[in-house]
């Protein structure tokens, strides 16, 4: 791996993404003449406060550049994803035009025997966002409004409770804290499975019992296995908790158990939920023609990009079949979110732990308002890093 580190200038990336001149878009809209220069990742690293003091932090941004000198610049993004990029893709879109989203998604996809699915086809989603952010700078507008939004004036979330305690006590404090922060929906991560055994099993019954008690009749409540059980486990389960009323149960299984999942929703009146691992449209319809889901929760960051994203919305509204994206990560799926049907896409998540850092270098995050984003009103996903936080930029290299 190599690496180039600029120390105490920012300019190298802290101007990515700013856009040409008014007069300069017209020209080259004109001309129609636009080309990928370079493709880059840059590790940025800094410091946060934290209770017990000051901590590192680092994120991966990847920019991508025209000839012109317009830039797309989307992030954080993961390493592996960037190593298939920088790899195996960048030959791939250097020298074709930007603006052929369809094309170039199919050359990605089709470059490698391999790009089914896993880490090709999260490198194809990297390339896909920063391409739409480019795209939306080029044209001076948020994405959604490229995508046909928006269609309604903020987009809501649900409280996504990873990490917190499941003991009853504590588990009820911040399921009423959470609801009084204005959520009407959060969800719940079981921590066992069937290796719990008859305790275990009780203990996931009674998390189920103990969110409902805290937060009313009026919330909805939902849980996620993490793919840690079994099907007779999660149809015991399903009929144990019916009567408290769950949104949904998540990740009962591992994706490849297409069957299980279309036998727990014939089996129970809980709506059945997956999709962060599902890569893909095709993978999408084989669930949906299945009968296997009431919740599709394809990932942007994941599936093949908002390009991707939005055919399997297509999809899915066919099988009225609701999508609300995994919620890894926030620019994509907002934007995807608020530019399509609120029957398709109601809901996006919202990490509460996670969330509270994960956009800790850029000067306007998405940010909640209550339980709620506003549409952002910057050009493409109004990525712009803080110079105040970057205590050292990094540019990487994989190839």
């Amino acid at each position: 791996m190599r690496r180039r580190t600029f120390l105490g200038t920012f300019g190298a990336l802290g101007v990515a993404g700013v856009a040409p001149s008014a007069p300069a878009f017209a020209q080259e809209r004109k001309s129609g003449k636009l080309k990928i220069a370079d493709l880059e990742f840059w590790r940025l690293e800094g410091q946060r406060e934290t209770q017990s003091g000051r901590t590192p932090i680092s994120s991966l941004y990847m920019k991508i550049r025209a000839d012109s000198g317009l830039e797309g610049l989307y992030g954080p993004i993961d390493d592996e994803a960037a190593v298939v990029v920088d790899q195996w893709l960048r030959p791939v879109v250097s020298g074709k035009d930007p603006l052929a989203m369809e094309t170039l998604w199919e050359a990605m996809y089709r470059s490698n025997r391999h790009a089914r699915t896993g880490l090709f086809m999260m490198a194809i989603s990297a390339v896909d966002n920063t391409l739409w952010d480019l795209k939306g700078r080029y044209f001076g507008v948020p994405v959604f409004r490229l995508l046909g939004g928006p269609t309604r004036p903020d987009v809501e979330a649900y409280a996504s409770c990873l990490g917190y305690s499941l003991e009853p006590s504590a588990l009820q404090k911040q399921a009423r804290l959470v609801k009084d922060q204005g959520f009407r929906y959060q969800k719940w991560f079981f921590a066992t499975g069937p290796e719990a055994g008859p305790e275990g099993f009780l203990k996931n019954v009674e998390v189920v019992r103990n969110v409902r008690e805290a937060v009313g009749d009026d919330a909805d409540i939902m849980f996620d296995a993490s793919r840690h059980w079994d099907l007779n486990y999660a149809i015991t389960w399903a009929k144990q908790v019916e009567k408290h009323r769950p949104r949904w149960i998540e990740e009962a299984f591992d994706p490849d158990h297409i069957d299980s999942f279309a036998q727990l929703r014939r089996a129970t009146s809980v709506p059945v939920a997956s999709g962060e691992h599902i890569y893909g449209r095709w993978e999408a319809h084989d669930y949906l023609r299945a009968g296997a889901l009431n919740v599709l929760q394809t990932d942007p960051e994941w599936c093949g990009g908002i390009t991707e994203l939005l055919r399997i919305c297509a999809i899915a509204s066919a099988y009225d079949v609701t999508v609300i994206p995994h919620g890894h990560s926030l620019h994509a799926a907002i934007h995807v979110i608020a530019s399509q049907s609120p029957v398709t896409c109601p809901l996006a998540e919202y990490l509460v732990q996670k969330m509270a850092t994960y956009y800790y270098f850029e000067k306007y995050p998405p940010r909640l308002t209550g339980a709620r984003f506003p549409l952002p009103d910057r050009p493409g996903f109004g990525v712009e890093l803080d110079p105040a936080k970057v205590q050292k930029q990094t540019q990487v290299h994989w190839s």
